[in-house]
């Protein structure tokens, strides 16, 4: 008896071909991407073949903001300005209480005058001691005068000398007085230095303040705007003062640009403290470039802001700056 036939199934292997060539083809388009993706990250790193260097950087002004404190202890009794502002050279910024300071100066006037006054005293009693000692002296030569008396006439006059001399000397401290509570009473008066923008301000009337308790104003001077960059221990050789630099926003973007030179290279190796990456920025060694821009009295020059942080790419003077379209 022979075993039942049984029919042989038929397989379509089409479907599986085609979903095999699908895992091929994604898997061949994700190790394209990974490698596109490396190379990217390898370039985003590594400074284009048409820079000299890169280096991170800030925007920065030479001696940077200028912190000012009260250079006398007291009471603040006026803050004439607030953040934000522009002020000029010599402007009032904070005063404090000047009570004691104007005392202290009409003292030392009154001190003074009361000298004055003596002078003037001794100078009549001078003349009157001179006229007495001479007609003295000419009766002693004539031999009808006391020469006891023509010599007490000539040390009284004498006397009157010293004393002048020694009123005149506590006319000079007390002139010095004077301008030293003159001094004071400047000094109970914060004015700006230069022409700055406050940046911030720390202090309100009533306040007690001493040169000790602190800053209570910050300012950012009018000086044109520098960049100070990091530059990798390896390009330390091949960039040089005057060298051209084109400066980037530290954004990615490359829509804005500044023309910049080379201005000095420190002679100090320190961190890299711009670096993103903390192992980087543990173990890179850098040394400071500072910059110049090329047209520093540009609006959009003098609106960077301090410490904002920036691309420069040594050697690409060659590239005209462009700036960001309006609007």
């Amino acid at each position: 008896m022979k075993p039942p036939a049984y029919p042989t199934p038929r397989y379509s292997y089409g479907p599986r071909l085609i979903r095999l060539g699908g895992i091929a083809l994604t898997l061949t388009c994700l190790l394209v991407g990974c490698s596109r993706s490396a190379d990217e990250s390898t370039n985003a790193t590594a400074p284009p073949a048409a820079y000299a260097a890169v280096a991170r950087g800030k925007v920065d002004i030479e001696g940077g903001l200028l912190t000012l404190s009260m250079p006398r202890e007291g009471t603040l009794a006026k803050v004439a300005v607030h953040e934000g502002d522009h002020v000029k050279q010599g402007q009032l910024l904070a005063a404090l209480d000047t009570q004691p300071a104007t005392l202290a100066i009409e003292a030392a006037q009154a001190q003074l005058e009361q000298i004055q006054a003596q002078l003037k005293l001794i100078a009549v009693k001078q003349v009157g001691a001179k006229q007495r000692a001479q007609r003295l002296a000419a009766a002693v030569a004539a031999g009808a005068g006391d020469g006891q008396s023509a010599d007490d006439a000539r040390e009284a006059a004498a006397q009157l000398d010293a004393e002048q001399q020694s009123t005149r000397a506590a006319l000079s401290m007390a002139s010095q007085k004077l301008d030293e509570a003159r001094y004071e009473l400047k000094q109970r008066s914060l004015l700006a230095p230069f022409d700055a923008d406050v940046v911030q301000v720390s202090a309100q009337p009533g306040a007690s303040v001493s040169p000790t308790s602190g800053p209570l104003f910050t300012l950012l001077p009018q000086k044109p705007r520098i960049v100070r960059a990091e530059l990798n221990d390896s390009f330390v050789g091949v960039i040089q003062p005057g060298m051209p630099a084109e400066v980037v926003p530290d954004s990615g973007r490359d829509d804005t640009r500044w023309s910049a030179h080379v201005l000095r290279i420190g002679r100090v190796y320190g961190p890299a403290t711009l670096e993103n990456d903390p192992q980087v920025r543990a173990n890179a060694r850098t040394v400071e470039c500072v910059l110049a821009f090329d047209e520093p009295t540009s609006d959009q020059t003098k609106n960077l802001r301090i410490g904002q942080r920036v691309m420069v790419r040594f050697g690409a003077a060659t590239t005209p700056p462009r700036t960001a379209p309006k609007g």
